[in-house]
């Protein structure tokens, strides 16, 4: 069994949307990640490496 370590890196910052600027998961993404199963998990990280990919491409070419 793998175990998937939370992607916090203790920079916490919501934008508008209610997602964190420094790990990208959503607020409840963030309250549900303790219970969540491994799959989850991985799901949950996923959706947060595509919105920290839209966010830089969005933000770090302007």
């Amino acid at each position: 069994m793998v175990n998937i370590i939370s992607p916090c890196i203790r920079n916490c910052c919501l934008n508008e949307q209610d997602v964190c600027l420094g790990c990208f998961r959503s607020i409840d993404e963030i309250l549900q990640w303790s219970n969540a199963t491994e799959q989850q998990k991985q799901k949950i990280i996923n959706l947060a490496n595509a919105r920290k990919i839209d966010y830089r491409l969005k933000y770090e070419n302007q």
